[in-house]
């Protein structure tokens, strides 16, 4: 089964936050609806987090949830709850991430 929209190459800072407490971490794929963050010790599939990725002196925010986690190695998290001004910052990023890619810009 493919993806609703491509995933992107990038990296950028994370702050995950859960009942557990808050990790540090890095975005290494990012699309419209979610991202893979990369940590080695990943949150279990359904859990729900508040994500914060930092980019290009920017910040996008949401509430989240994991759709598939890894040992070791990161989780795949679906964005549920994107306020429409972190929504026009994750465009912009996206739009950027498309150019360096060779893409054309909807």
């Amino acid at each position: 089964m493919g993806r609703r929209v491509p995933r992107f190459p990038c990296r950028a800072s994370a702050e995950i936050t859960s009942d557990g407490g808050m990790e540090v971490a890095n975005v290494t794929e990012l699309s419209r609806y979610g991202c893979f963050v990369q940590t080695p010790t990943p949150l279990a599939t359904g859990s729900s987090l508040a994500v914060k990725i930092i980019n290009q002196g920017q910040i996008f925010a949401a509430t989240a949830m994991v759709v598939y986690s890894q040992p070791d190695l990161g989780m795949g998290i679906a964005f549920r709850e994107v306020k429409t001004f972190f929504q026009s910052v994750l465009e912009d990023w996206l739009g950027d991430l498309l150019e360096k890619r060779g893409g054309a810009v909807n």
